[in-house]
């Protein structure tokens, strides 16, 4: 079955499912090199952020591999669905859970990895994120300033991990804004996250990214 238009309203849902049954019926065989990122996205009609979020996701669980320079090409004929939806199901105390065991880690890491470019790429992602108030654009600017620490980590695996997972971080901060009855990580713990990283000190570092998710993880308890 060719490629269709994608109608539905999550357009990175709709690129999986039809990108996976293109795998499936071997339209895509094993070890073929899939079309193009800009073709995808005008064969589907869908932004080339969903079509890049798509195929981040299936390479993650490896059906897909992306080749630098080269292209990407099909892994595995596995269906990934049932595992990226249990990650689209999982509960808010979950992600956060997650969130905190990777932000501690990412933000001890960039302590020490932290180069002069790194302290202003997360300065400007820090002055996104406190600009940011619809719930949408909250949670875009949120996830990228995590990302962003992941990224200056320098541990591939863990941010590719990261970006994974941030998809979900993404809804999820978006929730939490939207319902002002659960606490969220304000300006002050993320300012000390960034103050520790630039300060070169990997305990103060980790204490404050802690700091940012404990709070919305004691509310999530009482709740439950």
């Amino acid at each position: 079955m060719p490629l269709q238009p994608v109608e539905r309203a999550s357009a990175v849902d709709a690129v999986l499912d039809q990108m996976h049954d293109q795998v499936a019926s071997g339209a895509w065989a094993v070890g073929a090199r899939i079309p193009g990122e800009h073709e995808l996205s005008a064969r589907l009609r869908v932004s080339r952020p969903a079509v890049r979020e798509a195929i981040r996701a299936l390479s993650h669980v490896g059906v897909l591999e992306v080749r630098r320079g080269d292209g990407t090409y099909v892994r595995s004929a596995a269906d990934p669905r049932p595992l990226l939806r249990r990650v689209e199901r999982a509960s808010l105390r979950d992600v956060f859970e997650v969130q905190l065991a990777y932000d501690v880690q990412a933000a001890k890491l960039a302590a020490v990895r932290r180069t002069p470019e790194d302290l202003r790429r997360l300065e400007g992602l820090l002055r996104d994120r406190d600009a940011a108030e619809a719930p949408e654009a909250f949670g875009e600017a949120d996830s990228r300033f995590h990302l962003g620490v992941a990224e200056t980590a320098r541990n591939a695996l863990l941010t590719e991990a990261f970006r994974f997972f941030r998809h979900r971080l993404r809804e999820s901060l978006s929730a939490l804004r939207e319902d002002r009855d659960l606490p969220e990580g304000g300006p002050e713990p993320h300012h000390a996250v960034l103050a520790a990283i630039a300060d070169r000190d990997a305990e103060a570092a980790g204490r404050a990214a802690a700091r940012v998710v404990e709070p919305t993880l004691r509310a999530l308890e009482d709740v439950l």
